[in-house]
């Protein structure tokens, strides 16, 4: 027996007081309202309604059943608009804070595509990782080690000028005598690569060849460390190669690291975000996600 339903043609049968009036309320035929109610009777092995040639009145065991069947009515509507709603509920993305509008679009149209509502929410690594971790966010694309990556973004350096357009070896930035009180060159990271696969590797090599702390930076954003790269202060952007062309730069490797550096990428589901979901993102946005993070190619996609 179908109980809500049951209990929904006698909470509306017994409110208009007719089989009629109640059935037409309820959205069901007078027939299916009245096999309903006498089941839900059969059920109880009470009688809930007296019936009359023009009406029909609770009897004392109806009157004392009315209160829980209206709450459980109640209930089965809330269920319903709940599920409605988990269902369009959009699946909260944590992405990198400078992914392109057009590649974030594109990436939208393409979850819909595959029916999944897809709201991103740019962030820096860490606070990706945290809302992540909270479950702010469903999926994140965190920031991991390269051999750990689903996608990879090779890094280097963009110069105003580059001479021979070879590798660019951290050496030439020592500062020599003939500097003077010249500020050092430096070598500009965006927040995006201040984690440490990224990091410390530069960091390492920095102190290994001798250049001061200072000349290894973390900026606020791309836009002002690209502006001091342009403003001729012969300082660089770790970028990737797209990137460097996208600002006017040239793109260079660096000359002491070999591989060089790279962003790594993998997409993380929150605990109860059902698995076959991101799996979904996973495989049918595959070139979307990479076009957001600047991947060429994807593995597992």
């Amino acid at each position: 027996m179908d109980l809500l339903g049951a209990c929904r043609a006698f909470v509306h049968v017994s409110e208009y007081g007719s089989f009629t009036v109640g059935a037409a309320a309820a959205r069901m035929a007078q027939s299916v309202a009245s096999r309903r109610v006498a089941a839900l009777e059969r059920h109880f092995g009470e009688r809930l309604l007296a019936r009359s040639s023009r009406t029909v009145t609770l009897t004392p065991f109806g009157r004392e059943i009315l209160p829980l069947a209206r709450q459980l009515v109640r209930l089965g509507d809330r269920l319903e608009h709940e599920a409605e709603a988990a269902r369009h509920r959009p699946l909260r993305l944590a992405v990198p804070a400078d992914c392109p509008t057009g590649a974030l679009a594109r990436l939208i149209a393409a979850a819909r595509r595959e029916g999944i509502p897809l709201e991103p929410r740019p962030a820096a690594p860490a606070e990706r990782a945290e809302l992540v971790g909270s479950r702010e966010v469903r999926a994140a694309l965190l920031a991991v080690a390269p051999d750990a990556a689903a996608w990879t973004v090779p890094l280097g350096l963009a110069v105003l000028d580059a001479p021979g357009a070879g590798p660019l070896y951290l050496d030439t930035l020592r500062p020599g005598r003939a500097d003077g009180a010249r500020r050092p060159r430096r070598v500009w990271l965006q927040p995006e690569d201040d984690v440490p696969h990224v990091r410390d590797r530069l960091t390492r090599l920095r102190d290994a060849l001798g250049l001061r702390p200072a000349q290894l930076a973390v900026a606020g954003g791309l836009a002002p460390a690209a502006a001091e790269v342009l403003s001729g202060t012969g300082d660089a952007l770790l970028c990737p190669r797209a990137e460097a062309r996208a600002l006017g730069l040239e793109w260079r490797e660096i000359g002491e690291l070999t591989p060089g550096p790279a962003r790594g990428y993998a997409l993380t589901a929150a605990e109860d975000t059902p698995p076959e979901t991101t799996e979904r993102l996973r495989r049918g946005c595959g070139h979307e996600l990479a076009a957001c993070i600047g991947a060429r190619h994807t593995n597992g996609t």
